[in-house]
Order: C-alpha cells, then sequence, then structure tokens
C-alpha cells in the first residue's frame, strides 16, 4: 500500500504539474541564482535561478514517460520472444535464449551507452535502449513460466481436444502468466527510471534543457560544494520513486502468488 501511494503521488504530480508547479520549468530568475530553500522557492534555485521544485514536478513527467515506453518495449520484445522459445522449443529455443544470453552478458548501463552510441542520443534512443536492455528478464520469466505450463493437465487436455497451438497460447498460456509479468513489470520500471537518470546524467538522454532528474543531477556537479540543494532533491525524487515501485512489485507479488498467499495462511 505504501509503494502503491508513492506512486500514485508521484503520477499525481506528472499529471497536474502544470497546474501545481508554481514557476515554468525553464522560467529563470537572475538576482535568486543557486539560493538555498526560501519561502520563494521551497527547493531552491539552480545556477540559472530556475525553481528547483518546479523543474522536479515537470521532470517526474519525463521519467514516467520514458520508464513507461520502454517497458513496453521490453514487454513487447522480451516476452514474445520468451512466449515463443518456451512453447515451441527446439532450434528456435536455443537460438533466442543464446541471444538473450548476449545480452544479458553485458552490463545494463554499458549495454545502453552502446546501444545509443549506434542510434545517437535523444529521448526516443534513450526509451529504445533501455527497452532492448531489459528485453531479457522479461523473455526469461515468460519462457520459464510457459515451460512449467505446457505440461500441465489443461494444456495436453486442450491439445487432445484439438485445439491449434494459437488458441491454445490465446486461451490457456497468455492468461496463465499475467501475474508474473505484472509483477516483472513493476520491476522494470524502476530500474527504467534509474538507466534513464543514468544516461541523462552522463548527457546520453534528455538534453541539458529538458527538466529531467539525471540531467538535473548533472548540471548541479559544478556547483554541488556551493549549493548542494540542486543536487539533493532530485536525488530524492528518484530514491522515492524508484522506492514506491519496489515496494509495489513486492506487495503484487504477494497478492498474486498463490503460494505466498496459501504460505500467509
Amino acid at each position: 500500500m505504501s509503494g502503491g501511494v508513492i506512486v500514485a503521488v508521484c503520477v499525481a504530480i506528472a499529471l497536474l504539474a502544470p497546474l501545481l508547479a508554481p514557476y515554468g520549468p525553464e522560467e529563470t530568475h537572475p538576482n535568486w541564482k543557486l539560493f538555498a530553500p526560501n519561502e520563494y522557492f521551497l527547493f531552491g534555485t539552480d545556477e540559472f535561478g530556475r525553481d528547483i521544485l518546479s523543474r522536479i514536478m515537470y521532470g517526474a513527467q519525463i521519467s514516467l514517460e520514458v520508464g513507461l515506453i520502454s517497458v513496453a518495449v521490453a514487454l513487447i520484445i522480451g516476452a514474445s520472444a520468451g512466449l515463443i522459445a518456451g512453447f515451441f522449443g527446439g532450434w528456435l529455443d536455443g537460438l533466442i535464449m543464446r541471444c538473450m544470453d548476449v545480452l544479458f552478458a553485458f552490463p545494463a548501463i554499458l549495454l545502453a551507452i552502446g546501444i545509443m552510441a549506434v542510434l545517437g542520443t535523444g529521448i526516443v534512443n534513450a526509451m529504445l535502449a533501455i527497452g532492448i536492455v531489459s528485453a531479457p528478464s522479461f523473455a526469461r520469466l515468460m519462457r520459464a513460466s510457459v515451460l512449467s505450463l505446457k505440461e500441465m493437465e489443461f494444456v495436453q487436455a486442450a491439445r487432445v481436444l484439438g485445439l491449434n497451438e494459437m488458441r491454445i497460447l490465446q486461451q490457456h498460456v497468455v492468461p496463465n502468466v499475467l501475474s508474473p509479468l505484472i509483477v516483472q513489470i513493476s520491476f522494470s520500471l524502476s530500474t527504467a527510471i534509474l538507466t534513464e537518470a543514468a544516461l541523462s546524467f552522463l548527457g546520453l538522454g534528455t538534453p541539458p534543457s529538458v527538466p529531467s532528474w539525471g540531467s538535473m543531477l548533472s548540471a548541479s556537479r559544478r556547483y554541488v560544494e556551493l549549493d548542494p540543494w540542486p543536487a539533493i532533491f532530485p536525488g530524492l525524487a528518484i530514491m522515492l520513486l524508484v522506492l514506491g515501485f519496489n515496494l509495489f512489485g513486492d506487495g503484487l507479488r504477494d497478492v498474486l502468488d498463490p503460494r505466498l498467499r496459501a504460505g500467509d495462511q
């Protein structure tokens, strides 16, 4: 519940940022550069006199957008690959999973940087890179779930009744793997948000002018000894949102996993 509350608050702030933010994300105040939190700027100002609170509110839109789209890309690529590999098996299974093993062999952030080195910088390429990096996790989860399901009695009964492979997948296999996929999505969202922040911190994600939490952290490096507030508040925002998704994922796993429910009883 606490994770869900944190996520819901962050989503509400992102959606209502134009109404809640006291200033525009690019609105500058030349006489208020690098000021500590005060009655006019609750989170202080950055090196250009921009309100940190307003930029964090608008930055929530970027983080959630990148997280949702990149996880959707990972879900489409990874879940489809894992479903095909697990259900049909054979050489196709070996080929798909060896490709996923190659992706798993690289650290996530280094692989994302490598993909963006080929595709170029920008928020769209960042979402695609994060999606590709996250796809192997979905592929492995889907394959493992399908391998256990396709040997169960109700799937064998569907084959005996003459249902074709596509109908068995649609009616019997896919509905029974949705629960672990939903949990994996919640965990992958937190990873995607962290990766986007890291790429923006390195200058590979959003442009410096866009109020991304990662780019805000990157810009604050030069002034952190003089004024730490531009680094503290975006860092706390990233921590809270990632914590919210992780707690929410733990709660979903407890609710959706029948074995855990049986253990509690």
